[in-house]
């Protein structure tokens, strides 16, 4: 049995009064920022005490460790795919994630609009945006995401609910949140998933509405 680095109850207390200290810092209210608690490569000995502790949103990274993880214990839960998407996955994806963060060219976006008129079920979804532009990076660049937008909403019926964004390791974060919030505003989104374990204080002052916490919820990954 993995015995977890922390306590995860303790950790997640912690994480949630910072989220609501970062919110009323900035004239926000708590309710207003969703902690997206990433049980990515955690073992079960970590992730059952934030379950029980009340928390029901949780991030994957990869579709069938999801499935494996949370088959027969998602009641109630809502579960967010957080990592890169294969297009030979998306009838998966769409059969079993509430959220999906990761949209970020043009074929994934025509292969999820299939599968959702095919199953007739509609998860959230988000554009990724490569702030950085990292080449090694997936995420649409910040000169391509309004047209990649546009198709989505044009070219196949599909509404994204907002951006989602991973800031480059080693740079300050706040210009690329700032970023996020200035291509959400001119396309009308209201969604911002955006912060880490590292940075969801800053997320949460530009305008932050889901953070994904991984490490400071349940340590480090094994």
């Amino acid at each position: 049995m993995a015995v977890p680095s922390i306590d995860p109850a303790n950790a997640y207390a912690d994480v949630v009064a910072r989220i609501g200290r970062a919110a009323q810092a900035v004239g926000r209210k708590a309710a207003e920022v969703e902690l997206v608690a990433v049980s990515k490569q955690q073992p079960w000995e970590a992730v059952a005490p934030v379950l029980a502790a009340g928390q029901t949103v949780f991030g994957e990274n990869r579709v069938q460790d999801a499935i494996e993880r949370w088959e027969g214990r998602r009641d109630g839960l809502t579960l967010h795919l957080i990592g890169p998407l294969q297009t030979n996955k998306a009838r998966e994806a769409v059969g079993f994630f509430d959220v999906i963060e990761t949209l970020d060219r043009e074929k994934l976006i025509r292969a999820l609009a299939g599968e959702i008129q095919r199953q007739g079920r509609a998860p959230g979804l988000y554009v990724q945006v490569n702030t950085g532009e990292e080449p090694q990076k997936a995420g649409v660049i910040p000169a391509e995401a309004d047209a990649l937008i546009a198709a989505a909403r044009t070219t196949y019926g599909l509404e994204p609910a907002g951006l989602m964004c991973i800031p480059p390791v080693g740079e300050p974060a706040g210009p690329h949140f700032a970023l996020l919030g200035k291509i959400a505003a001119r396309n009308g989104l209201a969604k911002l998933s955006m912060g880490m374990s590292d940075d969801f204080e800053t997320a949460i002052r530009f305008g932050a509405t889901s953070v994904r916490v991984g490490s400071a919820v349940f340590g480090p990954r094994s």
